[in-house]
């Protein structure tokens, strides 16, 4: 997979680290990428500046960042990989300001993290620093599920293709440009998930004529799907397709725990206002309810609001 070429990996300290950072030098080590391998702690607190007797709380902040550093250079060893440049920093403030000001700064091309938050009835993939980042990190943020082998067997592609709209098409190719290559290069099934509705068939009293526009809209979302996958050699990829009616925030989490899904590929943002509201709630809907890791695209546009704010 010659794709990435400067990856960023978030660590911190978790158990699932380890996982994520194998992961990151063995996709570096295929693409000859460099890695960098940061974690963020926040600014010291004003109470403890006034606090602050035995040494300046200058001193106090600077020896934290060395120590997490000592920590993080101690974590990469014994996972490095020959050829692998590894720069290793320690940024300070709010988290997911401050990694989307790295990405910016230094032209990172993935964002790789381990998933946490563990609230609710069952173990939640995402806290509150992951989704701040996919929402608004203006690279691929590729979220990594604790626990998970080194290699995926079985990869969704959830799509969602419309030739009116070159956004969303350009999002849809760089989920299935990543799936793909992914898949062949984990030797992984491919699982491509579309998810279709009818609109306003609620209003309309006829069996017949609801039947009729389910088999005129499922035609012309085939067609849709076809036109997108039909650059792609899917024959050795094992591929399975999904063209499924229904709510796509439910559709796709069903087909991942079903199929035993290990990573889905997908779009986070389209475009603002009533027109991004698919993509932008709907992944949103999905992150909450997988059980897998997930790797997000944005648009090529796309402008984070960081870096709106910074500006």
């Amino acid at each position: 997979m010659k794709r990435f070429k400067n990856i960023l990996v978030l660590s911190r300290q978790g158990a699932g680290d380890k996982t994520t950072l194998e992961r990151a030098m063995e996709l570096a080590a295929k693409n000859q990428a460099s890695l960098t391998v940061v974690d963020v702690i926040e600014a010291l607190p004003k109470d403890t500046r006034k606090l602050a007797t035995v040494m300046s709380p200058q001193d106090l902040q600077d020896l934290a960042i060395e120590n997490r550093r000592e920590e993080l250079r101690r974590f990469v060893v014994p996972v490095q990989r020959e050829g692998v440049r590894v720069n290793i920093d320690v940024l300070v403030g709010p988290p997911f300001v401050q990694i989307i000001r790295e990405v910016l700064r230094n032209g990172h091309d993935l964002l790789m993290m381990t998933a946490n938050g563990t609230t609710g009835v069952k173990a939640r993939l995402l806290g509150s620093t992951s989704l701040h980042l996919l929402r608004k990190c203006p690279c691929p943020v590729w979220v990594v599920k604790p626990g998970r082998t080194m290699r995926y067997s079985r990869i969704m592609a959830a799509v969602d293709p419309d030739t009116s709209d070159e956004e969303r098409n350009q999002v849809n190719t760089e989920i299935m440009d990543l799936a793909t290559s992914l898949a062949r290069s984990e030797e992984s099934e491919l699982h491509v998930v579309h998810a279709w509705s009818v609109w306003g068939a609620k209003y309309v009293r006829k069996q017949e004529t609801v039947e009729e526009m389910a088999r005129e809209v499922r035609a012309a979302h085939k067609k849709q799907v076809d036109e997108l996958l039909e650059s792609y050699s899917l024959e050795a990829l094992r591929c399975r397709l999904y063209l499924l009616k229904g709510d796509p925030g439910r559709v796709i989490p069903q087909v991942a725990s079903q199929q035993r899904i290990e990573l889905i590929v997908m779009g986070t943002v389209s475009r603002t206002g009533l027109a991004g509201l698919f993509i932008g709630n709907t992944a949103e809907t999905v992150l909450q309810e997988v059980d897998c890791s997930v790797l997000a695209v944005k648009p090529k546009r796309f402008v984070s609001p960081v870096e709106r704010e910074d500006a």
